[in-house]
């Protein structure tokens, strides 16, 4: 493998993925020439393109640039692009170096001060809340996120190369692709079971993951994981824990105590214990890595949010619409959580789209009851992604399952008018697939009806 900060040129295949698309940032902002193919133009190709990287839509060896050569390129891919992909068939016959996404992140980050987030729910805001307070508190840090962060509209951070944040991604295994000098590990609930098999087994990948630290006192983790290092807390005792949670004026007011100093008084504005436990996450690793502390509580008040993770649309006082990229059951209690504890009187309706057939036949039961808790379920078709379908799961089997009265199914077309005869003030879109796609052209019908 070549050091990749000697190539030349980087040819992205999938560069319109978020992870991928930081990475390719990353690149153009060292001087390097960069380039990229996706199957669909969208919102992030557009923003890379007018950057100054060159994005081709078409799955054609024609449509190479004639400045790639395997000795001065390398080529990177992620395990969503499928093997009969004819771009990826033509660089790896013609001898260029492919690598994946995850293994680049770790030959960038192995000689920085590695800060990995961890965990199969809340790894986005966690690395977004930590990459902004080192950013503000004037650390030499680059971050690479997988949204984008409304402080800086990009899933990409650049203050200096000291320091990385990366998240680090249990899907196919590619967390142990990095050697992390300081780590959390959010959450390890049953996900991704078409890789991993069972819960066991994704238990043990994420101990070998916290076994790359170099001392265990580096990792932060959420109480109750089987894990050694040191605690994560919300209302509960832990080694870094908020204390005194009150709320005023929409946004959480707490003392963060840890093992050596106390923070009193900080504000946060994201909703949710969950968002609240990733904030704290984010400060203690903050800590750990040398932030100075006096500056911490400013830069977490000024921190503004991921777009899709409980992002406002409308916020009326006879409709508030919240955007947010929930897919798993745990999420989606998380986000009922957040939305109950800022709108306990009124009623609430949540889209949501099922994100892997898979996934929605290993949690079936777990979807429903977590949808359940909402006043009104409207059910989209499930978003395949990198998948077949499976005989027999579809939107219609979950439906059955959810023991709701009010309930349905509802295509993408039929949203705006069916959210706008609801009478339930409180409406979420939410999942991981296109419905994100849609999100904006639903708020601006609510808007112009308004």
């Amino acid at each position: 493998m070549k050091n990749v900060h000697n190539i030349q040129s980087f040819y992205f295949v999938g560069i319109g993925g978020i992870g991928m698309s930081a990475l390719a940032r990353y690149f153009k902002r060292m001087g390097k020439e960069v380039f990229g193919y996706d199957k669909t133009p969208s919102t992030l190709t557009t923003t890379l393109i007018s950057e100054g990287i060159s994005i081709g839509f078409i799955d054609e060896v024609s449509e190479v640039p004639t400045i790639l050569h395997p000795e001065s390129s390398l080529i990177v891919y992620t395990p969503a692009i499928p093997k009969q992909n004819r771009l990826l068939q033509h660089f790896s016959s013609e001898g260029f170096d492919l690598i994946k996404r995850a293994a680049l992140l770790g030959e960038i980050t192995k000689n920085t001060l590695c800060l990995a987030v961890a965990g199969t729910h809340g790894k986005t805001t966690t690395s977004a809340i930590l990459g902004h307070l080192l950013a503000e508190c004037g650390m030499p840090v680059t971050a690479f996120l997988g949204g984008i962060v409304e402080n800086y509209n990009s899933n990409f951070i650049c203050k200096g190369h000291e320091i990385t944040v990366v998240e680090a991604d249990e899907f196919d295994r590619s967390f142990l692709q990095l050697r992390p000098d300081i780590a959390c590990v959010t959450s390890m609930d049953a996900d991704h079971l078409d890789i991993y098999g069972d819960a066991s087994a994704i238990e043990d990948a994420f101990q070998e993951f916290t076994a790359l630290l170099p001392k265990k006192e580096n990792l932060l983790y959420q109480k109750g994981l089987p894990l050694e290092g040191q605690t994560v807390g919300v209302l509960e005792s832990a080694d870094f824990e908020a204390q005194h949670i009150r709320i005023e004026d929409g946004s959480y007011i707490f003392d963060l105590k840890t093992p050596t100093i106390t923070l009193r008084d900080l504000q946060f504005y994201l909703p949710g214990h969950h968002n609240l436990f990733n904030a704290i996450t984010a400060l203690g690793m903050a800590i750990l890595a040398g932030s100075p502390t006096d500056c911490l509580p400013k830069a977490l008040l000024s921190f503004k949010g991921v777009q899709r993770r409980f992002s406002y649309k409308i916020k009326r006082d006879d409709l508030v619409l919240i955007d947010d990229y929930a897919h798993h059951p745990t999420e989606i209690d998380a986000l009922f959580q957040a939305v109950s504890e800022m709108y306990p009187k009124d009623e609430k309706l949540i889209v949501f789209q099922p994100h892997l057939f898979s996934r929605t036949r290993d949690f079936g039961a777990q979807f429903a009851r977590s949808l359940s808790q909402f006043d009104e379920v409207v059910l989209l078709d499930i978003y395949p992604a990198r998948e077949e379908p499976i005989e027999g799961i579809t939107a219609a089997w979950l439906l059955e399952m959810i023991p709701s009265k009010k309930k349905q199914t509802a295509t993408k077309e039929a949203l705006s008018a069916l959210l706008k005869s609801s009478s339930c003030r409180v409406q979420l879109l939410v999942g991981a697939g296109d419905i994100g796609a849609e999100v904006q052209k639903i708020t601006n019908t609510l808007k112009d009806e308004a």
